[in-house]
């Protein structure tokens, strides 16, 4: 099908200046936390830090697809924990390891499919939608289990989450470095990603483009579902239990991570770079400040205000653009 170059790039380009900004975030964040905890930025904590990204990174990847085509997931957490809790009770019932890994993943493909069912047929708003779901998940995650951590012994298993590369680079991570690569690829240089980004940014015009919405949202969310389901099978497998409690909130540190990495919530707008960019400052921010003592309820202020911020952000990028639209069609 053909669809407008100039369309296109109106809504896929997100500014430079943005990337820029993150990247001089970033390393701010770095110095400040090194100067108060000389422990910080060594090779150990770095690794740390990007296995504790590995969790959060999948959704990121899911939710910025998601943002940028207008749509949100807030299930993907309960989604986590539900799979993390399957996948240790197929290995615990004899189930080879990849096998249970892999009916997890699909469990999680399932509820994004049911997501979307119910945001194109029931006409529910995305919000709504997966709000409802996220409840229903994660009750049947503790029903599946009696509310009780599942003990995993599996060795294949385990090892999803905890074998190294070289005895240095955990597997999580090799895996989260070729997602964000795959998905990068394929939002910016392929049709179904153009399609995204107009679908986001003027869904009228993503209809005269001869695009289907309907099946790109149930695309998107079964996206969602299965790079949950796949965070919360390699958490399991890192921590030797599948958790019902596990996850709680992970969606909003991905939505968070895209935001701030310039994805915006009117759609149309954002990059898997970027949320790569906010994922790390978000997760350098928590760890810095577990490693400064600071107590469980501060984090829970300061996430709240890097939350704000992230907004904040967005309200002005938005704002900058429509600023510029306003005088280039001025001068046309």
């Amino acid at each position: 099908m053909y669809m407008d170059n100039r369309l296109l790039e109106k809504f896929k380009k997100s500014d430079f200046a943005d990337k820029i900004t993150l990247i001089i975030a970033l390393f701010a964040l770095v110095i400040l936390f090194s100067v108060f905890n000389q422990n910080y930025f060594t090779s150990q904590n770095l690794i740390n830090i990007l296995v504790a990204c590995s969790l959060m990174g999948f959704v990121a990847i899911a939710e910025t697809y998601l943002i940028i085509a207008n749509q949100i997931d807030l299930s993907a957490g309960s989604v986590a924990a539900f799979s993390s809790v399957l996948g240790a009770l197929l290995v615990k019932a004899g189930f080879p390891a990849i096998l249970a890994l892999l009916i997890a993943v699909l469990s999680g493909c399932l509820i994004g499919f049911l997501n979307a069912a119910a945001i194109n047929y029931l006409k529910l708003q995305p919000f709504i939608a997966t709000l409802a779901s996220m409840s229903i998940i994660r009750g049947m995650a503790y029903i599946l289990c009696g509310g009780k951590a599942v003990a995993i012994s599996d060795k294949t298993y385990i090892s999803f989450g905890t074998y190294r590369l070289f005895g240095v680079i955990p597997l999580p991570v090799i895996i989260l470095i070729i997602a964000f690569l795959i998905f990068s690829y394929v939002l910016s240089s392929t049709y179904f990603g153009r399609s995204i980004y107009v679908l986001g940014g003027n869904p009228y015009a993503a209809r005269l483009a001869g695009l289907n919405p309907t099946s790109i949202i149930f695309r998107l969310h079964i996206l969602s579902g299965g790079m949950a389901a796949l965070a919360g099978a390699l958490l399991a497998a890192r921590m030797n239990s599948g958790q019902p409690s596990a996850c709680v909130g992970l969606e909003f540190d991905a939505v968070t991570a895209a935001i701030l990495g310039g994805a915006a919530f009117t759609g149309g707008v954002g990059t898997i770079f970027g949320t790569l960019l906010g994922m790390l400052i978000l997760q350098g921010f928590n760890t810095g400040l577990v490693m400064l003592n600071v107590q469980i309820f501060w984090q829970n202020v300061a996430q709240g205000l890097l939350l704000v911020i992230a907004l904040a952000f967005d309200y002005f990028r938005k704002s900058s653009r429509a600023k510029k639209e306003i005088a280039e069609s001025r001068k046309n």
